[in-house]
């Protein structure tokens, strides 16, 4: 594989190895890559938990168990919150 980066990432690389931080500029890339994958896998992982909590939210609403949702009802899930953490 061969890949292209800008003058600016080069030097960033190069400074990597240089601090002693990285051992080559394979392994700074390949750090890169890995935080990379990780942030996409927890995007995933947050977009299927919203789409679970959406399908909540949606048969709730089918079953007739909405409220309004006002500063009343915020009020109220406030002050739970805070009965919560006896505050």
């Amino acid at each position: 594989m061969n890949v292209s980066l800008t003058p600016e990432m080069n030097e960033w690389i190069i400074h990597k190895v240089k601090s002693g931080q990285y051992k080559s500029s394979s392994e700074v890339v390949r750090d890169g890559l890995r935080i990379l994958q990780n942030r996409e896998n927890q995007r995933q992982a947050m977009l299927e938990e919203l789409r679970h909590e959406l399908l909540i939210g949606v048969k709730q609403l089918d079953a007739e168990k909405s409220q309004e949702f006002n500063s009343d009802f915020v009020q109220k899930i406030k002050d739970a919150g805070r009965q919560k953490l006896g505050v």
